[in-house]
């Protein structure tokens, strides 16, 4: 059948969309090669070069891509977005959400956990690489930087929550756990004053950075506070009056409030508590739960849009506070 090519518009158009159409209705599936530069020359009885500028167009509407010695061929329309994320916890699905409902459909986001560990974390790695569009990565340590990762299109990579590397040849999107959260704490300045003490409960195991205790240690220190931090289980600790606890898993807190109500104890009145990172929930466990925390739907509202565009981005989230009943 003969191709009419109209005046309305370029020959280049033209053909791009009738190689769209024929995609759209499956004459050319995903992973299957385009005809050869020479066959739609002379199928289209067009010149070279409105084939190649009408592939470009096609290139640019993610239609199709193009391999030495495979040649032009159809692509996936879905874009697979790797996120790779530490261990699960509440706020991650505020993440996880704000990330999915700020992408079209056509994006498809696979979530793994590495749960810290280092052999699972490379093997993710390893079998993802070449797999995804784009790659959204939480480390598995603050102080080491996997040689997976160097294997990856720094223009495809967000790392989320990194430690402390030169991360200049990378996009990212971190939270300070240091000077920010020693910050947190001065905006709490007249709250903490009613008490003697700040506990921080820093089992073994928990991945934080450790630098917290020094910044904790520092703010007690210039304003006559004193500190501790507890570096067993919360369930081996005597809730006290006069003393205020910082828990980072909301484990944690749920047990810090059973076992004061089982000594009489009063959240906010009779002991303090802060919990690290926000969740719906804390807004309504006892009285409400005073948090220290980043906004994590604008953590998963710009890595979407790191996504969308492939835009670099290099940005620390403000650490922010949401008082409540429980100091």
């Amino acid at each position: 059948m003969k191709t009419i090519f109209k005046k309305r518009t370029t020959k280049v158009k033209q053909l791009a969309d009738f190689i769209s159409n024929d995609i759209s209705m499956g004459k050319y599936k995903p992973g299957d090669g385009l005809p050869s530069i020479n066959d739609l020359v002379r199928d289209y009885k067009v010149s070279r070069d409105t084939v190649f500028k009408a592939l470009a167009e096609l290139k640019e509407r993610d239609l199709i891509d193009s391999n030495p010695g495979k040649g032009y061929y159809v692509v996936n329309r879905h874009k697979n977005i790797l996120l790779l994320l530490d261990e699960y916890s509440p706020f991650k699905d505020v993440l996880y959400n704000s990330i999915v409902s700020n992408l079209p459909s056509q994006y498809k986001v696979d979530l793994w956990f590495h749960q810290y560990k280092e052999s699972l974390f490379n093997k993710i790695l390893r079998e993802s690489i070449g797999r995804y569009n784009t790659y959204v990565v939480m480390n598995f340590d603050n102080e080491k930087f996997s040689d997976y990762l160097y294997r990856i299109d720094s223009s495809r990579l967000l790392l989320l929550d990194f430690g402390k590397f030169d991360k200049k040849d990378y996009s990212y999107i971190c939270q300070d756990f240091d000077e920010a959260f020693y910050a947190a704490l001065e905006k709490l300045d007249d709250k903490l004053k009613r008490y003697r003490k700040v506990v921080l409960f820093y089992p073994k195991g928990l991945k934080h950075p450790r630098s917290v205790c020094d910044y904790l240690h520092q703010y007690c220190e210039a304003h006559q506070l004193e500190d501790e931090v507890y570096e067993r289980k919360v369930a081996d600790y005597e809730i006290k009056p006069d003393e205020v606890y910082i828990a980072f898993r909301q484990t944690e807190v749920v047990e810090i409030i059973k076992k004061s109500r089982a000594a009489g104890l009063e959240c906010g009145k009779d002991f303090g508590l802060i919990a690290y990172n926000d969740t719906p929930a804390y807004e309504v466990i006892d009285k409400g739960i005073t948090t220290l925390s980043i906004d994590h739907r604008k953590m998963g509202l710009d890595a979407a849009e790191f996504i969308l565009t492939g835009k670099p981005v290099h940005e620390y989230l403000s650490t922010e506070v949401h008082e409540r009943g429980s100091l």
